[in-house]
């Protein structure tokens, strides 16, 4: 890596932020690209969303060294940010800093990330020539930046999962956008007028539906006439409602816990098994049909059916990714949703991270693929690593742990190896464990993260 070449970091959220904090303290410096006009500009959309986690886990300790020397007051490590708050008392502070916001664009979206000169097919002198990263700014502007190595920090927000099964849209999903909202709307806020009064349909079986489903509830409580529906493929809710009292993080218990009674006392219809098949725009609503025939009438639909990665803007890099979850190969199966909780994931850094490209990676929520929880602390450690591979501290980089910002203290020091298989709710009460949002960005909204938004089973 040419080192008087900077580093483009792709995204300002959380994780993006901390690579450029960490790539700092290397004596690398780091240019980075948000397509939004903020930074956290994904997590502007879910403020509204309380995380499972607390502070203590949400907090990347590279950026609260910078942070810090400035006078910012860390949050109370126990308390619960909301979306908004993680931006407000966390990210826009360190966006402020001279340090990152000479470094910062905003309004600039990466369209393709390619070698200079070099398409995907040409292998010689590959490893030893620069990146060139294509931006098209707010303006319209496009340009092209020669940098010594790439992290992708983007995200999954901006991709959702269609509605349909099968992994493709459901048919005439297409036309009716207008009646289809954003993943994670502020139902009983900001959004309140587009949906009391309504019928509602809610898919999805993550925790960004059911924490939409709990607003709705409180919507019509005010407003008799709003009808909620609930669609999931699954043939039971079971996996919503976790675990109540017993569950490792007690918000998200109470989550499931209330979700539960609201079904039971039928404010909320619940539909299982009811894979949708089709949209059907009508004059007074949608029809929505699922494959087995049935069909539900709806003004409105909440898409709580998690995201995917945007991988077409690295079409000329030679990535390895997991076939079934479009990670990276090595991350793919200790992530894998029908195998394992965030919880159950061991720290990981750059080896695991890394792809045929050289000195390219893609990290935190996107590095996920479409697995649908991830751990904000997991996101630093590998960007921690990340950054030290890039510096040639391979020692640092090989050297993986889960690393708590405020108090130092990994899980094995909590009395649990990462190596060793714990149960579910023992590793998350000790990291800290929660859905993206369900974006879920620990990280992830009670209902998002990151960071991201649950799944349709």
């Amino acid at each position: 890596m040419d080192k008087h070449l900077r580093v483009a970091v792709i995204g300002a959220g959380p994780v993006g932020l901390a690579a450029a904090a960490h790539l700092l303290e290397r004596g690398l410096e780091p240019i980075i690209f948000e397509a939004g006009a903020s930074t956290g500009a994904a997590i502007e959309q879910w403020r509204h969303i309380r995380l499972f986690s607390p502070w203590r886990f949400n907090l990347d300790a590279a950026a609260v060294r910078l942070l810090k020397p400035t006078g910012w007051e860390s949050p109370r490590p126990t308390a619960l940010p909301y979306g908004g708050e993680l931006i407000d008392d966390y990210l826009a502070p360190l966006a402020d800093l001279p340090a990152i916001a000479s470094r910062l664009q905003t309004g600039a979206r990466v369209i393709a990330v390619t070698r200079a000169g070099l398409d995907k097919t040409h292998v010689r002198d590959r490893d030893t020539t620069p990146f060139m990263v294509r931006v098209e700014h707010a303006a319209g502007e496009v340009r092209d930046y020669i940098v010594s190595a790439v992290v992708d920090a983007s995200g999954t927000w901006a991709t959702r999962n269609p509605l349909g099964t099968s992994g493709l849209p459901a048919i005439g999903e297409d036309r009716a956008t207008d009646r289809i909202s954003s993943p994670l709307p502020d139902v009983s806020g900001r959004d309140r007028d587009s949906f009391a009064g309504r019928r509602v349909l809610v898919v999805g079986a993550g925790h960004s539906a059911a924490n939409t489903l709990i607003n709705l509830a409180d919507v019509a409580k005010s407003n008799p006439e709003t009808k909620i529906l609930w669609a999931i493929r699954g043939v039971t809710a079971q996996k919503v409602y976790g675990g109540g009292d017993a569950d490792g993080l007690p918000a998200r218990g109470q989550l499931g816990s209330r979700l539960r009674r609201l079904v039971e006392s039928g404010a909320i219809e619940l539909h299982a098994g009811f894979g949708i098949a089709a949209l059907k725009n009508l004059d007074s609503g949608l029809t929505v049909e699922s494959a087995d025939g049935r069909t539900l009438e709806t003004d409105v639909i909440v898409p709580c059916t998690g995201f995917r990665p945007d991988l077409e803007m690295l079409r000329e890099l030679r990535l390895n990714l997991d076939p079934a979850v479009e990670a990276p190969t090595e991350l793919g199966p200790l992530i894998d949703p029908e195998f394992h909780s965030c919880g159950t994931v061991p720290p990981h850094g750059a080896k695991v991270l890394a792809h045929p490209e050289k000195d390219f990676y893609i990290v935190g929520m996107k590095s996920y693929g479409r697995a649908p929880t991830f751990l904000l602390a997991t996101g630093y450690e590998q960007v921690r690593s990340v950054a030290a591979a890039l510096a040639g501290d391979q020692v640092a980089a090989d050297t993986v742990h889960l690393e708590l910002p405020e108090t130092g203290v990994c899980s094995s020091d909590a009395g649990t190896s990462c190596d060793v298989p714990v149960t579910d709710s023992k590793r998350e009460a000790e990291t800290g464990c929660c859905a993206a949002p369900e974006p879920a960005f620990v990280g992830f909204p009670t209902g998002l993260v990151h960071g991201r938004s649950g799944s349709n089973n």
